[in-house]
């Protein structure tokens, strides 16, 4: 006798416009990842810049992004326009990021460093408030893994096409670096073509000037609540150079850790894209839990364990950390902000992460310098549980009210 019941339950599609940025992303860092790994050998061993050059390029660049991931979500708020920034800061990058290709001194990379994160701050709040803008609210797990996941998936792409291209006869660095344009124009042509903003966002009356403060204000205690658990997480969140460092001084070959980075990505990219829609049927607090606990026991195992093989296991493990992480974060914050204000929210998220970045890297480096890389690493993971304790004050909460 047949049974008739409800129909089995499909998972509605994702919106093109997530798609496309996902492509977006992917292509972005295929450009990036041909260049960023060779960089550090391109200006020691042709520009002939020393150690304090490449930290202070590296150093600058980082902390303007940061900065004007601020600036640009609340711009984006204020305009009420997502598309003319995100299209300005790939663009900005997608044009200077293969110009280090033609550079004869290293201050010329330097000012190229500086304008590819000049326009990795002015697109990463809009681009991640318009991910939520064309979302439905029970989807946002599922449309940030997504657009993680091919993130993650262009980093495994970009090495592996540089060194493809490496081996051809003749090929040199510079000759890398410029063809990273290709993936640049193809971003650009997805851009334009595909990625479309809700017509709401120009139509709604442009919200009232404010300032920074009441922003912040505006946000609810529960936002900041949460960004306050990131921030000590973060300060225990150092550079992965120094996971890679812990691998070399076991023993692992420069080739080797290559590869083992790699694999790294996989895991990311499988892990986010599963993780995020795990988060929209589970809840988005218990899976960043999960997510820190991982970072914690890898953190652990670091200062524990010795053994190459078992440092190798522990470091792919790590890759689960961002998958249970990286994609629910930005789909609490879309959660815990309205629409009006989902740009100064990323905003203050990436600002928030961007700045405790330095200290936790010079945190890490002193304690690893001074008393050894098993106290570094126990600190990192100490850290990371008392971010779970702020944590768990941050009620999961339904939809926000828009503001009338």
């Amino acid at each position: 006798m047949e049974v008739i019941g409800p129909p089995p339950h499909r998972a509605r599609r994702l919106p093109r416009t997530v798609i496309a940025l996902g492509l977006v992303s992917f292509f972005t860092d295929l450009s990036s990842e041909m260049i960023y790994p060779l960089l550090p050998v391109f200006l020691a061993g042709t520009l002939g810049a020393g150690a304090v050059a490449i930290g202070t390029i590296e150093g600058l660049a980082e902390s303007t992004a940061a900065f004007l991931k601020v600036v640009s979500g609340r711009w984006t708020d204020r305009t009420r326009r997502r598309k003319p920034l995100v299209v300005s800061g790939y663009g900005l990058s997608g044009v200077a990021r293969p110009l280090i290709g033609a550079a004869a001194v290293w201050p010329v990379v330097a000012l190229l460093r500086f304008a590819d994160r000049v326009g990795k701050g002015l697109r990463t709040s809009p681009r991640d408030a318009l991910i939520a803008d064309v979302t439905p609210f029970d989807r946002l797990g599922a449309a940030y893994g997504l657009h993680r996941a091919m993130d993650h998936a262009g980093a495994v792409a970009g090495p592996l096409v540089a060194a493809g291209l490496l081996l051809v006869p003749a090929m040199t660095l510079r000759g890398v670096f410029l063809l990273a344009a290709v993936p640049a124009v193809l971003v650009m042509i997805v851009l334009v073509v595909a990625v479309r903003e809700p017509a709401r966002l120009g139509e709604r009356r442009a919200t009232t000037r404010t300032s920074l403060a009441s922003d912040w204000s505006a946000m609810g205690g529960d936002f900041r609540r949460l960004l306050l658990a990131l921030l000590v997480f973060t300060l225990g969140n150092s550079t992965d150079a120094f996971l890679l460092l812990r691998l070399s001084e076991a023993g692992l070959a420069a080739g080797s850790i290559a590869l083992l980075w790699a694999g790294h990505h996989v895991v990311k990219m499988a892990a986010t894209y599963l993780g995020g829609r795990l988060s929209d049927r589970t809840g988005r607090r218990r899976l960043i839990v999960a997510g820190w606990v991982v970072y914690g026991a890898v953190y652990v195992a670091f200062a524990a364990v010795s053994s190459r093989a078992g440092l190798i296991v522990v470091f792919l493990a790590y890759g689960l950390y961002f998958g249970l992480t990286e994609p629910v974060e930005r789909a609490w914050v879309a959660g815990l902000t309205v629409e009006q204000l989902r740009g100064s929210a990323f905003g203050f998220y990436h600002g928030t992460i961007g700045i405790a970045a330095l200290p936790a890297s010079l945190i890490f480096a002193g304690i690893y310098a001074a008393v050894g890389p098993a106290a570094a690493f126990a600190t990192g993971a100490a850290l990371a549980g008392m971010a779970i304790v702020l944590l768990l004050r941050v009620p999961e909460i339904p939809h926000p009210t828009p503001i009338v």
